[in-house]
């Protein structure tokens, strides 16, 4: 039996990777783009409860699938609730056991800390136009293990080698994406 500590890598691992995979993909759809929420669950575990699922992944998946059984398969949600802002969207949500963990992906207008003290202030329109302002996306992850990936990019510097993460970059976004597997 593997030491817990390498149970916890192996998980974390996959999680990095599987949020690296959403952001990415979120990214060829440009900028600009709505929040997205995912599902994530084990690929393996799946298989084993919908083998039709091995006809719709592409084959590095099925062959990382059975070699690593930590291995994470992305399920993008469609109809989403409406809510006002992203903490009613999260307030919303809730995942069956079979759910082995989230993920969502949001755009954020980023101020230096001397403008973003006057922040609340502004209008749309003066953020928006602001010089210092940059536009952030953000790609997180949790699993119901307590694993979480955080996965960032500028779109000042937008490319796939330009993308920063960390498994607490954004830690209000983890926990409160956390809380939807509660």
């Amino acid at each position: 039996m593997e030491p817990e500590n390498t149970l916890d890598q192996a998980r974390g691992e996959a999680l990095r990777l599987a949020v690296i995979d959403i952001e990415r993909h979120v990214a060829r759809g440009g900028w600009d783009a709505p929040t997205a929420v995912f599902a994530l669950v084990r690929t393996a575990d799946a298989l084993v409860r919908t083998p039709e699922l091995a006809d719709q992944l592409p084959a590095d998946a099925l062959a990382l699938a059975r070699t690593n059984p930590d291995h994470l398969t992305s399920i993008e949600q469609e109809g989403l609730p409406a809510a006002a802002d992203l903490e009613q969207l999260l307030a919303q949500l809730a995942w069956p056991e079979s759910v082995d963990g989230a993920a969502l992906v949001v755009e954020r207008i980023v101020l230096p800390p001397e403008v973003a003290e006057g922040a609340e202030e502004m209008s749309v329109e003066e953020l928006m136009a602001h010089p210092q302002r940059q536009d952030v996306r953000i790609a997180a992850g949790v699993l119901r293990t307590g694993e979480s990936w955080c996965a960032l990019r500028s779109r000042a510097n937008d490319s796939d080698e330009n993308v920063g993460g960390a498994p607490d970059a954004v830690p209000g976004l983890v926990e409160a994406l956390s809380a939807t597997l509660a």
